[in-house]
C-alpha cells in the first residue's frame, strides 16, 4: 500500500500532466514497464498504476526486469516484491555480462555497451509479450543532465525525449517521469520503503563521471536559483531556432518564408 500524502499526488500529478501533454499513453496500449529494482523504476511502475485504476481508457501494464547476469544481483527480492503487489511480471535472464566481457573492445564505455545490450533484450521481451509501448524511468534530472552533457562532450544540443518511435521502428518508448525531480523519487522511494537493489555491475559508479560532473553542477546553481531545473526543462519545449546555429535550420527557415 502507497502512502498517499502530498509527495505522492504531487509525483502522480506531474506524471499525469506528461502523460496528457505528450499523449504517452492511449487507449488498448499494452505497456512493457522496465524495472530493475532502483527507485525511478519501482516509483514509475506504482504511479503508472495509480493512474491506471481512475483512467478514462483501458491500458496494461507488465512489469519487466532484465536480468544481465551480474553475480549478486538479488533479482529475486524484486520478483517477489512485485509478485506481492499484484503486478504482471516477466523476469528475463540474459548473458549480457559475459557478452560484454567478450565482445567490449579495449577502452570502449562498458556502461554503454551494456546498455545497448539490455535495450536489444526489453526490445524482444516487448515483442514477444505484445507490448506496443516500453515505459522508462527517466525523470526531470536525467533530462537536464542529458542536454548538459550533449551540449559540453558531445558538442550537440539534445536531450531526450518522453516518446519516441524506438530503434526497432516497432515499439514507442515513453518516459512518463520526465517533469518529476529526483528529489522526489528520493523522499518518496524511503517513504515506501521500497526494496532497493543494485544490479551487481562490477565498475557500477565508475564509468558516470561526466554525469556526476553535471549533478554537482545543478546542485551548486540549486543553491542560488531554486527553481533553476524548472526553468531548464522549460527551456526544452520553448526552442527558438532562429537564434541557433543549425545551418540545415536556418535554410529550413529561410526556405519556408
Amino acid at each position: 500500500m502507497l502512502l498517499d500524502n502530498s509527495q505522492f499526488r504531487r509525483i502522480k500529478k506531474l506524471t499525469g500532466k506528461a502523460v496528457g501533454e505528450f499523449g504517452l499513453i492511449e487507449e488498448g496500449d499494452r505497456i512493457a514497464v522496465a524495472v530493475s529494482g532502483g527507485k525511478d523504476s519501482y516509483v514509475l511502475l506504482h504511479i503508472l498504476e495509480q493512474l491506471r485504476r481512475r483512467a478514462p481508457i483501458q491500458y496494461e501494464l507488465i512489469a519487466v526486469n532484465v536480468d544481465a547476469g551480474f553475480p549478486g544481483y538479488r533479482k529475486d527480492v524484486l520478483e517477489d516484491y512485485l509478485k506481492e503487489c499484484g503486478f504482471q511480471v516477466h523476469m528475463e535472464a540474459t548473458n549480457c555480462s559475459q557478452i560484454i566481457e567478450e565482445k567490449r573492445h579495449p577502452g570502449s564505455s562498458y556502461c554503454a555497451f551494456c546498455a545497448r545490450l539490455r535495450r536489444g533484450v526489453l526490445y524482444d521481451v516487448a515483442d514477444r509479450l505484445e507490448c506496443n509501448k516500453i515505459a522508462l524511468g527517466h525523470h526531470l534530472d536525467d533530462f537536464i543532465e542529458t542536454l548538459l552533457l550533449n551540449q559540453f562532450y558531445s558538442g550537440k544540443l539534445a536531450a531526450m525525449s518522453p516518446k519516441m518511435l524506438a530503434d526497432n521502428k516497432r515499439h514507442t518508448v515513453i518516459r512518463p517521469l520526465v517533469y518529476v525531480e529526483e528529489s522526489d523519487i528520493i523522499k518518496f522511494s524511503k517513504q515506501n520503503e521500497f526494496p532497493i537493489i543494485d544490479c551487481g555491475c562490477p565498475v557500477m559508479g565508475e564509468e558516470d563521471q561526466n554525469r556526476q560532473r553535471m549533478k554537482r553542477l545543478l546542485t551548486e546553481l540549486h543553491k542560488d536559483n531554486r527553481h533553476v531545473k524548472r526553468s531548464m526543462i522549460r527551456a526544452l519545449d520553448n526552442v527558438q531556432p532562429r537564434h541557433l546555429l543549425d545551418r540545415a535550420v536556418v535554410k529550413k527557415m529561410e526556405t519556408d518564408l
